[in-house]
């Protein structure tokens, strides 16, 4: 072998021996522990849903729309998930039919409403009864204002013929309520100078410009919309017949007599006989135990929540849950009831 030769086969084999110094080593698989098979990777969690809670209420100037505020902060606050949120609507009739309808799911209500509207009555003749709505909770007297400006000469029920009366929103339990009294007084709407089917706050603005002469409103005392009227014009609280009220609890046993306190509003000078119904949260049929059984419970159990939203949040109360519910109960909120030894 000449040295040209000699060269080449060395140069050759310096440049196969730097290749395979510098080429990757082949991985060999780690071995599995015996009798093991590979963990899978669990996939991540994927959050829980927002459950939406529409509290159906009433008007802005009427009691039930704050309580509505407050209970939804309670959900809020309390129930993991919930985005709950208070809702303005022309009350009682509306929010049954809300909550039938699958639009509403918690809704204020007056306890004579919530039965005609179960039982396809009254306001709701003619119509299917509405059985997939379920009770709640029996909260406080509703009572059935009739509120006058002073220089309308208004001093009974009687005097309301010929006058222009604004007598509840359109679907409200008000409105329910001044055509069954009217009806106790041998009137209908056609007796009065005008029927005006108005909110609290409409009424309470036409008060104020005597666009109306009175005006009925069911609510909880002290009502905001009544209040607002008495910082710019003079108001009377018209009182009821004590005998009219018997005979009207006879034919609607829903309805009581109550006393309106004389310090109630700005410009009354003694207390006032009126009659009374009590307001009610609904809810639907179908709405999961669970959730029901939570709303119930932190009501109660976060109630300081309403009461220092509202003077009636004092009313509300556990051991009167139940007293003069018109209809069955949701399972989860007997659940609760139950658990607490109320019947």
């Amino acid at each position: 072998m000449n040295k040209k030769t000699l060269s080449l086969w060395l140069v050759f084999i310096l440049t196969l021996s730097l290749m395979v110094g510098c080429s990757p080593a082949a991985e060999e698989p780690a071995e599995e522990p015996a009798g093991e098979e590979p963990v899978a990777e669990e996939p991540a969690e994927e959050p829980a849903e927002d459950i939406f809670i529409s509290v159906a209420t009433g008007g802005t100037g009427g009691t039930y729309y704050p309580l509505g505020g407050a209970i939804s902060k309670i959900f809020n606050d309390n129930i993991a998930g919930v985005n709950a949120n208070a809702q303005s609507t022309g009350a009682s009739a509306e929010n049954v039919n809300l909550v039938a309808q699958g639009e509403a799911e918690l809704a204020f209500v007056q306890n004579d409403v919530t039965y005609y509207a179960f039982t396809g009555t009254e306001t709701f003749d003619g119509q299917d009864p509405i059985t997939n709505i379920r009770g709640m909770a029996m909260l406080y007297p509703e009572v059935i204002q009739v509120i006058a400006t002073a220089d309308s000469g208004i001093t009974s029920i009687e005097d309301l013929a010929g006058m222009k009366v604004a007598v509840g929103a359109p679907g409200s339990g008000t409105e329910v309520n001044a055509r069954q009294i009217l009806e106790e007084y041998g009137m209908t709407y056609d007796d009065l100078g005008k029927a005006d089917y108005l909110s609290f706050n409409e009424a309470a603005d036409q008060l104020k410009n005597k666009q109306v002469d009175a005006a009925f409103v069911t609510g909880a005392l002290p009502t905001s919309a009544v209040t607002e009227v008495t910082q710019t014009a003079d108001i009377v609280v018209v009182a009821m017949d004590p005998a009219r009220i018997a005979s009207l609890s006879e034919k609607y046993p829903f309805y009581t007599e109550v006393s309106i306190p004389g310090d109630s509003y700005k410009g009354m000078e003694a207390d006032v006989t009126s009659a009374a119904v009590m307001a009610m949260l609904i809810v639907p049929e179908d709405l999961s135990e669970d959730l029901v059984y939570n709303m119930t419970m932190n009501i109660f159990e976060q109630r300081q929540v309403i009461i220092d939203t509202h003077a009636r949040g004092n009313d509300i109360k556990l051991e009167t849950a139940l007293a003069g519910m018109p209809i069955d109960l949701h399972a989860g909120a007997q659940k609760y009831y139950d658990e607490q030894g109320i019947q």
